[in-house]
């Protein structure tokens, strides 16, 4: 009898005892939390990103191509026309769109034109601080007319008439969306726009604070009836 109730109370003593790290906890006790516990569904915490800034003025030409091509694209085909005063162009192999310029009341205008000017880019925006009309220049002086050829570009130019432009504007390009045409590439940002000629390997930022030129695009002398000259 004696030798059976010792044993009793050592069944007993073992089942109301579990210790942890040799402490006793007492039954019924939640299991302990743990920093590295997995969601339900076993896949770790989604983890949010903010964009990346664009590259600032003087940023290799290698990082804005970087940049530029983190973001999604568009379909081309959706580029092809143009709208104005309600009429619909078919631009055929040219590409028109619009972006944001940083402005909360303009947009940056683009569009080529192989009959005006093969290998251009050219595009409209309104600089808030203007390129100043060349001395002696005469005619309709547009500060904010840019073209972008990849080894050149010209800001600010005389021109009596809207050039392809009387085409119309394109769709929107929505920030954070690129578009990818013959030698260019261009990103859409809440802040503007940045484009990249992959055949020279150059690049431009066009916004309502500036146009800034990346790669071999250095400042050069503009010729007659242009306000700024960059140049490879």
């Amino acid at each position: 009898m004696r030798i059976a109730g010792l044993i009793a109370i050592g069944v007993l003593v073992a089942g109301c005892s579990q210790s942890v790290g040799g402490e006793a906890e007492p039954s019924g006790a939640p299991p302990a939390a743990s920093s590295s516990q997995a969601s339900p569904t076993g896949a770790a915490p989604p983890t949010t990103r903010p964009p990346a800034a664009a590259p600032p003025p003087g940023a290799p030409v290698g990082d804005v191509i970087e940049w530029i091509e983190e973001a999604d694209a568009v379909d081309p085909a959706e580029h092809h026309v143009a709208f104005r005063d309600g009429v619909t162009t078919q631009l055929g192999d040219d590409i028109a769109f619009t972006a944001p310029s940083g402005s909360p009341h303009d947009s940056t205008q683009c569009i080529t034109d192989v009959e005006y000017d093969a290998d251009a880019l050219i595009c409209l925006a309104d600089l808030d601080s203007p390129t100043p009309r060349p001395d002696g220049a005469e005619g309709m002086w547009k500060p904010g007319w840019i073209e972008y050829t990849g080894t050149a570009m010209q800001v600010g130019a005389l021109h009596g008439d809207p050039g392809p432009f009387i085409k119309g504007v394109g769709p929107e390009l929505p920030a954070g969306r690129t578009l990818a045409f013959g030698d260019f590439r261009c990103r859409s940002d809440g802040s503007g726009l940045a484009c990249v000629n992959y055949a020279h390997r150059s690049a431009t930022w066009i916004s309502a604070a500036g146009v800034v030129p990346y790669g071999c695009l250095q400042p050069a002398t503009a010729p007659p009836g242009v306000g700024k000259m960059f140049s490879c």
